[in-house]
């Protein structure tokens, strides 16, 4: 048998000399360039520098290194045709059967604060994504392996005989993605660079790169075909990093639906149920225990509720498992399920359980397991903003009337304006003791929304009396505040800055409630 070459070169080390151990062991002949010929020469295996392989030397401070024919000749060179296996005869150039490279980190040298132009330039790999466009080309006869995730199943491949065309493949695939998303990275940075060096938030092209997660059986509709992707970082706690312990395949719905379940659960703190039905939240509450939590929230809005999307940011267990499993539910999240819990639903196979871990609290929104950015798609186009992620304090209400709020109510107006932010615009929330009362979502005048709200709750016989309401936005006129006002509400949350504010909030005194202001919008469209 031929003995086999492969040439390493690697920025990020880790594994690589273990690997190269085991490949000379298999008599693998290694080629390597500097810093990494050095760590393999150092630990005793013999290695040919790739300077003494082409004959000539690196130069420009390594810039040039493996630019050679001697290089590219021996991984291009097709071996079932003749005339290329001729032509690197008669140039003494011998082929290389396995290319073990990984870039200078661009990404990570962008990323840190204070990175300069000049840094990230110096961290532009050149050699190396040349090379592995070379080899991920010539893939029926090298191999390319781009990341140490792959050491492990190459090794096994050679030791049970030469590594399978499919697996060639497979590394080509991958060698061309690592080579987008590198050369996407580069283009996003240099096309978000100022004259003075600073950066715009938003590149002249935008190189989003997306991984794929599953094909769909159909998008939102059976006629419409779809599929699930993932950021190529996903935050962790979001929804990609879910494990479905069982049930049915996902659908294109139940993933937007499960989505706004979790965003919305993981942002309260104490022990919270949400339950979502066409994207909208239909009950949200808080309890001392799940099982409390799910009772309050189902309450809000029973029949909606029927094949929800139901979430929880703490632990189920066969109590509120118990209560669930006693109605029709497409989707349940939770962080974990107890061994009881999961019995529980073992007798009803076909719900979905979706596990995801809850994010580490932090500094920023993508601690919190949050997207960083949102993007629509519209005609040949897409919209980018920053995602929605901010929450407002209670330090920072302003209170508008002249009845001011009393504690259990500012407890209450704060519950309701985390769950609007959730709901479709316009959205009007009814809350009272830790849970939703009545939504109104979605539809094209606020006074409409407030009216449905109240007619929720009324079908779900609960009093809207002493209630706190949370709009998404300012009331333009004070019809829709008298609407809520009529209904029960004796203090309500809204963002103000509309031109008819000193109205509203006169009409709000002259009904005797208490306001306060945010200063900040929640559209959700």
């Amino acid at each position: 048998m031929t003995q086999l070459t492969a040439l390493l070169s690697v920025s990020d080390k880790t594994g690589v000399l273990e690997f190269a151990r085991e490949l000379h062991g298999l008599g693998v002949k290694l080629l390597s360039t500097g810093g990494t010929a050095k760590l393999l020469a150092d630990a005793g295996l013999p290695v040919t520098e790739v300077a003494d392989h082409t004959g000539f030397p690196e130069m420009l401070d390594g810039r040039v290194k493996t630019l050679h024919p001697k290089i590219h000749g021996g991984l291009l060179a097709r071996r079932d045709v003749p005339a290329h296996v001729a032509a690197i005869k008669e140039h003494g150039i011998s082929t290389i059967d396995l290319l073990v490279v990984n870039l200078y980190p661009f990404e990570a040298t962008v990323a840190k604060p204070g990175c300069t132009l000049e840094d990230a330039i110096e961290n532009i790999d050149i050699g190396g994504p040349a090379m592995v466009r070379s080899a991920a080309k010539n893939w029926k006869d090298v191999a390319v392996l781009t990341d140490a995730s792959q050491y492990a199943g190459v090794l096994a491949e050679l030791k049970g005989g030469g590594i399978s065309q499919k697996t060639k493949f497979a590394l080509s695939v991958a060698a061309f993605n690592r080579i987008s998303n590198y050369d996407g990275a580069i283009s996003d940075y240099l096309s978000s660079l100022k004259e003075d060096g600073t950066r715009n938030e938003y590149p002249a092209q935008s190189n989003s790169q997306f991984v794929k997660l599953q094909d769909l059986r159909y998008g939102e509709n059976p006629h419409q075909t779809a599929a699930f992707y993932r950021d190529m970082h996903p935050a962790p706690g979001s929804l990609v990093t879910a494990r479905q312990l069982q049930g049915k395949e996902l659908s294109y719905n139940n993933i937007a639906d499960a989505d706004a379940a979790w965003e919305c659960v993981k942002s309260f703190d104490t022990p919270a149920c949400v339950i979502i039905k066409h994207a909208n939240p239909c009950g949200v509450a808080m309890g001392a225990s799940p099982a409390e939590a799910y009772a309050k929230a189902f309450k809000t809005d029973p029949t909606s509720a029927f094949g929800g999307i139901i979430a929880f940011n703490r632990e189920l267990d066969a109590t509120a498992a118990q209560a669930v499993a006693k109605q029709f539910v497409e989707v349940l999240i939770a962080p974990s399920f107890t061994p009881e819990a999961l019995l529980v639903f073992a007798a009803k196979a076909n719900t979905r359980l979706l596990q995801i871990a809850l994010p580490p609290g932090g500094a920023t929104p993508w601690d919190h397991g949050r997207n960083a950015q949102d993007i629509k798609r519209v005609g040949s186009g897409l919209l980018i903003q920053t995602a929605d992620n901010r929450e407002v304090q209670r330090g920072e209400l302003k209170v508008v009337t002249k009845v001011q709020p009393t504690e259990s109510q500012l407890n209450d107006l704060l519950f309701a304006w985390k769950v609007a932010k959730y709901v479709k615009s316009n959205a009007i929330v009814f809350c009272g003791g830790g849970m939703t009362l009545g939504v109104g979502a979605g539809q094209m005048s606020r006074i409409d929304s407030a009216r449905i709200a109240s007619i929720k709750a009324e079908n779900a016989s609960l009093s809207l009396k002493g209630s706190a309401v949370a709009s998404d936005a300012f009331f333009p006129f004070r019809d829709g505040l008298d609407v809520v006002c009529e209904a029960g509400a004796t203090c309500v949350i809204q963002p103000g800055g509309s031109v008819r504010d000193d109205e509203v909030i006169a009409a709000a005194d002259e009904r005797g409630i208490a306001m306060v202001l945010t200063g900040v919008r929640h559209f959700r469209h």
